[in-house]
C-alpha cells in the first residue's frame, strides 16, 4: 500500500501545476482528466455560446478554482456567475452555475461525489455532458434528469444553452 503525503491548503494554492490544474480534496492533491480534443472542444463551445449570448449578464469561465468546503477545491469544466467578472482569484461563493465535461477516464463515483459536493455547497444547477454520446444532464437539489428537450435550462442564471450549439 503506497503513502499519501499530505498538503495544506496553503502549499496547494502556491502551487503551479505544469500540465493542467488539479484539484484539492483534504490535504490530497487529485489529477483531473483534461487534455483531449473532445473535451477540450465541448467546454470552448459551452464558454463561447454564454459569452456571447449572456455576457451583461453573467461571467462564465473555463477551470476555475472553486472551494467547496474548507478543505476542497474543485475544478469544474465550466463555472457561471450571474452577475460580473468575480474579483477573487478563487470562487468562494457559490456560483449560479458549473459545468463537468465528461473525459473516457473519469470514473462515476467521483463525479457523482463532485455533483454532490456542488450541491451541498448551495450551486443550484450542475450541469454533466458527455462528448462521445453528446448526451447532457442536469442535476439540482430536487433531482436529476436527463436534458431530453437537448436544451439545458438554469433558472439560477437565467441562461439555456441548446445541445445543438454544443456540437455544431
Amino acid at each position: 500500500m503506497g503513502v499519501t503525503t499530505l498538503v495544506s491548503v496553503e502549499e496547494y494554492l502556491r502551487t503551479s501545476f505544469p500540465d493542467a490544474d488539479r484539484e484539492y480534496v483534504d490535504g490530497r492533491i487529485v489529477e483531473r482528466n483534461v487534455g483531449e480534443v473532445d473535451h477540450s472542444d465541448v467546454q470552448s463551445s459551452i464558454l463561447h455560446y454564454l459569452r456571447t449570448r449572456y455576457k451583461k449578464r453573467i461571467w462564465a469561465g473555463v477551470t476555475v478554482r472553486v472551494q467547496v468546503k474548507k478543505t476542497r477545491f474543485r475544478i469544474p469544466d465550466v463555472t457561471v456567475v450571474a452577475g460580473s467578472k468575480p474579483a477573487e482569484r478563487i470562487i468562494r461563493k457559490p456560483p449560479a452555475v458549473v459545468m463537468e465535461v465528461l473525459s473516457p477516464d473519469d470514473r462515476a463515483g467521483d463525479i457523482e461525489e463532485k455533483i454532490n459536493e456542488y450541491l451541498a455547497f448551495g450551486i443550484p444547477c450542475v450541469w454533466v455532458i458527455n462528448p462521445e454520446t453528446r448526451r447532457a444532464y442536469v442535476h439540482t437539489s430536487k433531482g436529476s434528469h436527463e436534458a431530453k428537450e437537448r436544451v439545458w435550462r438554469a433558472e439560477s442564471a437565467g441562461i439555456e444553452v441548446p445541445l445543438a450549439a454544443i456540437f455544431e
